[in-house]
């Protein structure tokens, strides 16, 4: 399911399966606005209604790639657009370019229709703030083992201890790298939360 024109030519349309079960949630970017269709429910969103979108990277088990949109309503409502759908039960499948064209047309058409929507990037900064205080806490414990496993000699822990750390580095680094709060602006969305 990729982004598509429809029959009209002013038209970006892009869909994805948040579950195996169930329908797929589609959404159009059309000349009236924003239409989603979600497990039932249906909605028109005016470009200059939509009060907020927030761009974040959200990787899971099945998909380490994987990126998001928060679009929240004037009314309080909010939709979420992943860059993945479920294919079957053991693969989530990546639609890069679909959701990248889709949110990038979305925030053009949101900029021409001289919205004011607060555009962020990444996770809420209280968030962010406990995630680097736990890593920081983490950093202090394991330095505190490898200095322990240096001075008695174990040095089959200190490899572990070593090669564990540059693995959660890895793996962690990018997700907070990704995600540090920051704000944007309709001509500079964040690439390094767009696929």
């Amino acid at each position: 399911m990729q982004v598509s024109e429809a029959q009209s030519p002013s038209a970006t349309s892009y869909a994805y399966k948040a579950s195996l079960i169930g329908s797929a949630h589609r959404f159009e970017l059309t000349d009236d606005g924003l239409s989603w269709h979600i497990a039932g429910r249906s909605g028109v969103w005016r470009y200059d209604e939509i009060s907020a979108v927030r761009l974040s990277f959200r990787p899971v088990s099945m998909q380490q790639h994987r990126f998001r949109a928060d679009v929240s309503h004037t009314s309080g409502g909010r939709i979420a657009i992943l860059s993945t759908s479920w294919q079957t039960a053991a693969l989530m499948a990546p639609q890069n370019s679909g959701f990248r064209d889709f949110l990038v047309e979305l925030h053009a058409r949101m900029a021409k229709a001289g919205s004011r929507a607060e555009l962020t990037a990444g996770l809420g900064r209280k968030t962010y703030t406990a995630i680097l205080a736990f890593l920081a806490v983490l950093a202090v414990a394991m330095t505190g083992l490898l200095i322990r496993a240096l001075m008695i000699g174990e040095f089959a822990g200190v490899l572990f201890i070593i090669g564990f750390a540059a693995l959660f580095a890895w793996q962690v680094g990018g997700f907070v790298r990704r995600n540090q709060p920051r704000s944007y602006s309709f001509d500079r969305l964040p690439t390094s939360l767009l696929p």
